[in-house]
């Protein structure tokens, strides 16, 4: 027996290390930071790990400045503002509402009591601001999955107070989407029955068929872990991406399927070459070679492919993507994880050696 517990011990082990030991030409090894043999990421321009921002997938200047006003004056004004311009139909008004309710619930994680407070000022003195309403049914979502357990008393509370005012944001703004994305994730949380969901999906749909921040809220409910299957999951995400107008990321959405049923250890040697990994990579590659230069939701696809080159050894197309999104890691698959910056950077690091390994230097990399 014990020699059974210790073969299973050592096929795991070496399932975990497997992907960071590679194994091609010029391989690639982990060594301490400052070795001789070491990869220099700095040598690429890159970003140090203590300076990534952890708020923002990518750059949108405009955000940050009226975030720095809001959270040093406490006034939403700014930030009332900002939402009441950035149009409902893109994709830029939901990221823009989940920082600024990211933003408040940090606050109030850091300071009890008192952080924060801006958003309630611009709850209690705008009561009819659509982009007021909508940051905060989005800040009680992200408060009950920060600060509760799922399926706890106080969690179903916070969430059942977040669908009352998704209601209110809805009747203020008739056209948006936002509302009913942020229903989605409570929808997921609440436990809606398909029918349920299906109805609140209807309604996104029919205001923005193409939104891939809602396929991705959307796509979170059909997982295996909450609702629904991997293959129910697979073929949401296949039928979005089949539909997908020319340009749109959503033909990267199966990519996301596959990182949410991503199993805890691999035990299958190759798993990464499959053929199942190998489309979704190459279709999500696909969406993000014709979108749009700024399409917000880029560099969310871009964080991802990361991981997957990398695990892929396609260190050149990985290094590709870090020139498009280095400097911000508030994105999945980073934000999965404890310490997102580390996360990323053990990556970039391993992109970085793979690269080199195989003659890559700074001077043969285009930006």
């Amino acid at each position: 027996m014990e020699i059974l517990w210790f073969l299973i011990a050592m096929v795991m082990l070496t399932a975990v290390i497997g992907p960071f030991v590679l194994r091609r030409r010029g391989a690639v090894r982990q060594v301490a930071p400052g070795a001789p043999d070491a990869a220099d990421p700095a040598a690429y321009g890159f970003v140090r790990q203590e300076l990534l921002d952890l708020r923002l997938p990518g750059p949108d200047q405009d955000l940050l400045d009226v975030l720095e006003v809001v959270q040093r004056t406490q006034d939403p004004r700014a930030a009332s503002q900002l939402l009441a311009g950035t149009p409902k139909e893109g994709e830029l008004r939901w990221q823009r509402v989940q920082a600024f309710a990211g933003a408040a619930s940090l606050e109030l994680q850091q300071q009890p009591g008192t952080g924060g407070s801006w958003l309630r000022t611009w709850r209690a003195e705008s009561p009819k601001d659509a982009g007021g309403a909508a940051v905060h049914a989005e800040f009680l979502v992200q408060q009950a999955w920060r600060s509760s357990s799922t399926g706890a008393d106080d969690f179903r509370i916070i969430l059942e107070e977040a669908r009352t005012v998704c209601a209110e944001a809805a009747l203020l703004a008739p056209g948006d989407p936002v509302p009913y994305i942020v229903e989605l994730a409570a929808a997921r949380g609440l436990g809606y029955s398909h029918e349920q969901f299906d109805q609140v999906w209807a309604k996104v749909i029919d205001r923005a068929p193409t939104h891939m921040g809602a396929h991705l809220a959307a796509l979170h409910y059909w997982c295996e872990k909450w609702h629904g299957s991997r293959e129910e999951a697979d073929h949401f995400a296949t039928t979005a991406a089949a539909r997908a107008p020319e340009g749109s990321l959503l033909a990267a959405l199966p990519l996301f399927a596959v990182y949410e049923h991503l199993p805890e250890v691999i035990l299958v040697s190759g798993f990464f070459e499959s053929a199942v990994v190998t489309r979704a990579v190459e279709g999500a590659l696909h969406a993000v070679h014709t979108a749009r230069a700024d399409d917000p939701v880029l560099p969310h696809v871009r964080h991802l492919l990361v991981l997957f080159l990398v695990r892929m050894e396609r260190w050149a197309e990985a290094m590709h993507q870090l020139v498009h999104v280095d400097g911000h890691v508030g994105a999945l698959p980073w934000t999965h994880g404890g310490d997102p910056a580390a996360e990323y950077t053990v990556y970039r690091a391993l992109a970085v050696a793979g690269y080199e390994a195989n003659g890559g230097s700074p001077a043969t990399l285009p930006h």
